[in-house]
């Protein structure tokens, strides 16, 4: 890791009240040095300074606050600057400290990069760290803050260090091959990897709930052309995101729609009209829209009232685990269906109770028995990879065989929290933060 002290906007860019400038690395308390002109500075004390030029002109008037490393955030010396959030003195700041010897902006997610380094959090709580800044509802800031707290490390740090006494105890025997080993020992331990191996087919079954939280409760919207599917999404939008049109094949690709219900994120997806057609676009529409039908979390299946649904509409309702049956355009027909919901997009009635169904559902579906959820394929992969190890060490019966089998599997895990590091991995995951952070 680089030994540089680097600095950048921590705040949002643009015009603000205040803006905050962040400083990590050795030359931090220097930077202060030669920005105020003072020669002390109070650990963990807020300071009001002027900040001058190197003509020692006044820049600003600003907020200064130090923290000694390693009690910093990146474990480093830090140095916090909340000036006035003008771009002028955003940017004659930024100036100043890139002319300091030692100093250069950082890269993207370098500051918490630099916290992982310094085992000031794990990989775990660094992602926990970005989905907060990116939260959007409720229930995924407060899991990104169980994240954060380290919940997931405390898990997958406990079961590799069960791992890890196995390990010993088998290199132990290895060690001294005069000495057997006790067959009820290692049956506690093939006991120890069985057990083990349940607990993480268990936590790897989450039903998606953990993508779900991460980038949205998939619902998709299927159905004949013209049975009113983008007028309902429109209703449930409260607005119009869709253009309705008595024209079949008026929706072509699919039109989203990004709800916030009961805390939880959600994407109700309009699609194609489901028929027959030989035009090539509309054609790609359609199979986007049974692809998208497959792959979703709910499909609301709909069809018009007084009519039967078509085929492929039935189809897919009949093979969804999740569907729900909605009949729409009840305002033009006498009477109701019994195998379904009854609407009128554009009266609005039954559409309050479709949405308490599928908030229901959401609900329902994303609730997760004890808690933890899976919100990156990474962790899905290192937990397979860990899993299939366990396997393979549950059926070797050559000491040495099995001991490697089992750090293979405590590797796996390590590669999760951070524990096994490797550059490439750490780049992919920083990638996605921003600079300041």
């Amino acid at each position: 890791m680089s030994n540089e002290t680097i600095f950048a906007l921590s705040s949002a860019a643009g015009q603000a009240g205040v803006a905050v400038i962040r400083i990590s690395g050795d030359k931090a308390f220097d930077v202060f040095k030669q920005l105020t002109g003072k020669k002390n500075i109070k650990e963990k004390y807020i300071q009001c300074n002027y900040i001058y030029d190197e003509k020692g002109s006044v820049v600003d008037q600003a907020v200064t606050l130090f923290f000694k490393g390693p009690k910093s955030f990146t474990g480093e010396d830090v140095l916090e600057i909340q000036c006035h959030g003008s771009r002028a003195v955003i940017q004659k700041i930024l100036s100043l400290l890139s002319k300091i010897k030692g100093c250069r902006m950082a890269e993207a997610g370098e500051f918490t990069r630099r916290a992982v380094y310094n085992n000031k959090m794990d990989l775990t709580a660094a992602e926990g760290l970005i989905d907060l800044i990116h939260a959007d509802t409720e229930a995924q800031r407060a899991w990104a803050v169980r994240q954060m707290g380290g919940e997931l490390q405390n898990l997958y740090d406990g079961w590799r260090k069960q791992l890890v006494e196995y390990m010993a105890y088998l290199e132990a025997f290895i060690d001294f091959p005069e000495e057997e080993i006790p067959p009820e020992k290692m049956a506690i331990i093939n006991d120890g990897i069985h057990t083990l191996m349940h607990k993480i087919a268990a936590h790897l079954d989450d039903k998606n709930r953990g993508i779900n939280l991460k980038e949205g409760f998939q619902i998709a919207i299927i159905g004949a052309p013209n049975v009113g599917k983008s007028s309902l999404l429109n209703a449930l939008a409260h607005k119009d995101v869709a253009i309705v049109s008595e024209i079949a094949g008026t929706t072509r690709d699919i039109v989203e729609i990004y709800l916030d219900i009961a805390g939880y994120p959600v994407v109700i997806a309009d699609t194609a009209g489901l028929r027959q057609t030989e035009e090539q676009i509309e054609k790609e529409g359609i199979k986007r829209a049974l692809k998208r039908a497959e792959d979703a979390s709910l499909l609301i299946a709909m069809g018009e009232a007084g009519n039967k649904l078509d085929k492929k509409t039935k189809e897919a309702f009949e093979s969804h685990p999740n569907a729900l049956l909605v009949w729409n355009k009840s305002d033009k027909v006498k009477g109701k269906k019994s195998d379904g919901l009854v609407i009128s997009a554009k009266t609005g009635q039954g559409i309050d109770k479709l949405y308490q169904i599928i908030k229901d559902k959401v609900v329902e579906q994303m609730a997760s028995a004890d808690g933890m959820m899976l919100t990156r394929l990474r962790y899905k992969t290192s937990l397979k990879e860990c899993g299939d190890a366990l396997g393979r060490a549950l059926d070797e019966t050559e000491l040495e065989l099995k001991a490697e089998e089992l750090r293979l599997a405590a590797r796996a895990l390590g590669k999760i929290t951070g524990y096994v590091r490797t550059e490439e991995l750490l780049d992919v995951i920083f990638s996605s933060f921003c600079i300041g952070k």
